[in-house]
């Protein structure tokens, strides 16, 4: 069967509009699904506006870059002090060695006149308890030092 040359040109004719339809139409639905997916309902800020937040962006900056030297002054201060700690703890330390020593010394001296003490007692007592003749002096009669003249001084 063939069909006569008119009618098939007008069939491809039909044909081709119908696509051309088809086509027009599936780029419409694309469009208004795009559209629908993205909105654009906010609009793009305008180049002041850029311009404004830059500036202040900047002025935060250098407000932070201004906090930060403060910190950094604040922290060579703190070092500051501490090392001065430090020294005078290291000082503390040579003198509280030096008064160690001092009282280590001290006690010594005090432990030998407490046996110088308790010898002169015993004397006195011995000297006390013999009778009286010869011509010896007596220890009790000489006074004993017991090293506190009451300056408060150790030596």
């Amino acid at each position: 069967m063939t069909i006569p040359g008119p009618v098939r040109r007008t069939l491809v004719l039909v044909g081709v509009v119908a696509s051309l339809m088809l086509g027009a139409a599936t780029i419409r639905a694309a469009a208004v699904w795009t559209a629908a997916a993205a909105p654009l309902t906010v609009a793009p800020e305008s180049a002041d506006s850029l311009r404004a937040r830059l500036a202040a962006e900047e002025e935060r900056s250098a407000t932070l870059a201004a906090q930060l030297d403060e910190l950094r002054t604040s922290t060579t201060d703190l070092t500051t002090a501490l090392d001065a700690a430090r020294t005078n703890i290291m000082k503390d330390s040579a003198a509280a060695a030096t008064l160690r020593t001092r009282l280590t010394a001290a006690k010594t001296r005090l432990a030998t006149l407490e046996r110088s003490l308790s010898k002169a007692r015993a004397a006195a007592v011995a000297a006390a308890h013999q009778p009286s003749g010869g011509g010896s002096s007596s220890p009790a009669s000489t006074p004993v030092r017991t090293g506190d003249d009451g300056n408060g001084s150790d030596g």
